[in-house]
C-alpha cells in the first residue's frame, strides 16, 4: 500500500503542470479509482486542504495517505508528491539558466497558460457541483454560487484581503451547510 501511495502521487507530481488546483481532477481520479476515498470524502478533503496552510496538492496527499495507512501513508504520499517537483525544479532551473532567453522557450511557456487555466476551471466546476449533473441546481449549488460571488466581488471590487475572504467564506459555508 505504501509503495502504491508513493508511486501514485509520484506520477501525479511528475506529470502534472500548473499547480495544485490544476491537478485536483487528476488526484480525484486516482483516489476514486484506488477507492481510497469516496467522492464526498474527497470533496471535503479538498475544502479542508484549500483552507490549510501550504500547497493544496501536498495537503491532499497528506490527507489521502493518512486516511489509507496513517502517518506512514501521509509521509509516503507527500514524498511521492514533492520528489518529482524537486527533481524537475533542479533540471528546469539549470536549463532555463542556459536557454531561458531563447524565443522558442518563451513561446512554449506562453502556450501552456490556456491549458493550465482550463484545468483550474475544470477542477472548480467539479468541486462546485460535487458530482451532481451540471444543470442539477439545488440549494447547495446556489449557496456555493453565493459564496463564490461574494469572494469574487470582495477580491475584485473591494480589494479585500484573501484571509478575510477565506474567513467569511468559511463562516458562510458553515451557515449554509451545517
Amino acid at each position: 500500500m505504501l509503495v502504491t501511495l508513493f508511486w501514485t502521487f509520484f506520477k501525479v507530481g511528475l506529470l502534472s503542470f500548473g499547480g495544485g488546483y490544476a491537478i485536483l481532477s487528476i488526484i480525484e481520479r486516482e483516489v476514486l479509482q484506488q477507492q481510497w476515498m469516496t467522492l464526498n470524502d474527497y470533496t471535503q478533503a479538498v475544502s479542508l486542504a484549500g483552507m490549510s496552510p501550504g500547497p493544496i496538492a501536498t495537503n491532499i496527499a497528506i490527507m489521502v495517505g493518512y486516511k489509507t495507512t496513517g502517518i506512514v501513508g501521509a509521509v509516503a504520499a507527500v514524498g511521492g508528491m514533492i520528489l518529482p517537483s524537486v527533481l524537475v525544479v533542479i533540471a528546469v532551473a539549470s536549463f532555463l539558466f542556459k536557454a531561458g532567453r531563447e524565443r522558442w522557450v518563451q513561446v512554449v511557456l506562453y502556450g501552456l497558460k490556456p491549458i493550465v487555466t482550463a484545468l483550474i476551471l475544470y477542477a472548480a466546476i467539479r468541486m462546485g457541483i460535487n458530482g451532481q449533473p451540471l444543470l442539477g441546481i439545488n440549494i447547495h449549488t446556489l449557496a456555493t454560487l453565493a459564496i463564490f460571488v461574494f469572494a469574487v466581488i470582495g477580491i475584485v471590487k473591494y480589494r479585500m484581503h484573501p484571509l478575510i475572504i477565506l474567513s467569511v467564506s468559511a463562516l458562510m459555508g458553515i451557515a449554509f451547510f451545517v
